[in-house]
């Protein structure tokens, strides 16, 4: 399929199929395109959990309004962002450009300066805030992945972070869970996959000027 045809096969999956499990390879290409998706001034404030352990896919369906997808599914991701993005993470960042790309630091200082001391003088919830956007970033880019690689996927805000924090232990990692993404195959009988896609016409949607 071409990416129009991938993104109209592309739904919301209601029912999961429990018995069919990705393969590594196509959990492995998920992964690198996550690590690719476009963030703010390239910072990359993400990770991702992958989940699939059975047992605590069941656990985690509790705290997430007990929907089945996050039960049934082969894999759960969840995207988690840092909860600290201060002078000492965004160092770390340009040393990863220095050595990657071999700038120079009289290149790289006045970026970084002004990067950090721009942070530096923000509340934390607004970077926390700004943090979450590059969540949304990533899972958009995940779901067209999806579709291309034919892997059905259900988008989910519906859950309990702080659940969710508490079961994974993200706050011992420092992260903070913003959004949750069940990836498998579709189930035969999920009625959904037959419904036609609702969408504004074009016309409505798109300015030419």
């Amino acid at each position: 399929m071409n990416i129009i045809e991938s993104l109209q096969w592309r739904y919301a999956t209601k029912k999961f199929d429990s018995t069919k499990i990705l393969t590594q390879q196509k959990i492995d290409t998920l992964t690198q395109a996550f690590n690719l998706t476009a963030t703010s001034y390239g910072l990359q404030p993400l990770k991702l959990v992958i989940i699939k352990d059975k047992k605590l896919q069941k656990q985690l369906t509790e705290h997430s309004w007990n929907q089945a997808q996050v039960a049934d599914a082969s894999h759960v991701l969840v995207f988690c962002i840092e909860n600290e993005v201060g002078k000492k993470y965004i160092t770390k960042h340009f040393d990863n450009v220095k050595a990657t790309r071999n700038t120079p630091d009289e290149i790289l200082k006045p970026f970084k300066e002004q990067l950090v001391d721009s942070f530096e003088n923000k509340p934390s919830e607004e970077i926390l805030n700004w943090a979450a956007k590059q969540a949304y970033l990533a899972m958009g880019n995940l779901l067209t992945v999806c579709a291309i690689e034919q892997i059905d996927s259900c988008p989910m805000e519906g859950f309990i972070p702080e659940k969710y924090n508490e079961i994974l232990k993200l706050n011992e990692l420092g992260l903070s869970s913003v959004l949750v993404l069940p990836i498998g195959y579709r189930a035969k009988d999920d009625m959904f996959s037959e419904f036609k896609k609702v969408r504004r016409p074009i016309t409505d949607t798109i300015i030419n000027i």
